[in-house]
Parts: structure tokens; C-alpha cells; sequence
């Protein structure tokens, strides 16, 4: 992703133990490089990782927040945004985002704290079913950005070019 990118790390140093303790599951080593490389920002004018980003909007614990917060507080007769799964809670089984698109596709891991070491991707463009990839989360990204031939999620084929634009705190 550095090479494909152009971009320079960045070093972002992470407490991984604290930040694994509250999720109460192991992130993919992958994710972790990713993390400390990028922090959080946009690829290609179009896709929104979530790492850590000082204003908040690509900040990977506050947004898992937010959406954990969300689901919990959805009426028994509403629909969970990530349906027909569930956020994941600390301990449980569930779905956590760490990227989306600007067209509304997302990219979650489906976490079960009973089988760490396991991160199946899911992923749906908006209004659409879940699909599932038994990839690491670096080689989906790439995929997403240079293979115009990963649909419906490649991205390569409008020619974005592969850049990446930290959020709004420079994380250094």
C-alpha cells in the first residue's frame, strides 16, 4: 500500500494492548500496519479508513462507537444498519467497520470474540447484500484500489489515481 501509494509513513504509535482490551478482541496484524503507516484518511478521493485521525471523522474507536451506541439503542422493531448482522459488542459476535466509500459501499471484518485471529470481510455496496472475503485487510484495500477487475468494489476503473490524504489531524 506504501509503494502503490507514494506515501511516506507516518510511525503513528499506538497503545494496541489498551485499545484491544476495550474492543476485547485482537485487531489483524495487517490493520495494525496499515494504522500506524496511514492513520486514518481518504484513498483516492473515495475511500474512508478509519484508523486514527485528532478531528474524529476517521477515527476507527470513535466511529466503532458511535456505531456500537447506534445499534444497542435501536428499537426491538428496527432494523440494525448493518442488518442482518449486529454491531460487534466487546465479547460478542458482530460486524466492525474500518472503511467505507463515498458512494456508501462498506468494509467490515466479522469479529467473533470466540475465534480471534479470524477477520472474514464483509462488504456491501450501498442497499445491497453482504459479501464475503477471505482476504487480509491490506490485500482488500489494494484490490479495491488497483484492480479495476474487483467488483463491484474496485475502483481502479474510474481512474482515481492511488493517492492517500490524512484526515484532519496529521497524527505525527
Amino acid at each position: 500500500m506504501i509503494e502503490l501509494t507514494g506515501w511516506e509513513p507516518l510511525g503513528v504509535s499506538v497503545d494496541w494492548a489498551a485499545m484491544e482490551e476495550e474492543l476485547r478482541f485482537p485487531l489483524p496484524t495487517d490493520y495494525k500496519e496499515l494504522f500506524e503507516a496511514f492513520g486514518g484518511g481518504v484513498f483516492s478521493d473515495s475511500v474512508f479508513f478509519l484508523a486514527r485521525d485528532e478531528g474524529l471523522a476517521f477515527d476507527f474507536l470513535t466511529q466503532w462507537r458511535a456505531d456500537l451506541s447506534v445499534d444497542q439503542d435501536r428499537g426491538a422493531d428496527e432494523v440494525s444498519a448493518v442488518d442482518p448482522h449486529s454491531v460487534y459488542a466487546p465479547g460478542g459476535k458482530g460486524l466492525v467497520t474500518w472503511a467505507s466509500t463515498e458512494w456508501g459501499d462498506e468494509y467490515c471484518w466479522l469479529i467473533d470474540a470466540q475465534r480471534p485471529g479470524e477477520y472474514p470481510i464483509l462488504a456491501r455496496v450501498e442497499d445491497n447484500e453482504w459479501r464475503r472475503y477471505d482476504m487480509s485487510t491490506s490485500e482488500f484495500l489494494y484490490r479495491v484500489l488497483a484492480d479495476p477487475d474487483f467488483q463491484p468494489f474496485g475502483i481502479a476503473r474510474f481512474d482515481l489515481g492511488t493517492t492517500f490524504k490524512p484526515g484532519s489531524g496529521d497524527d505525527t
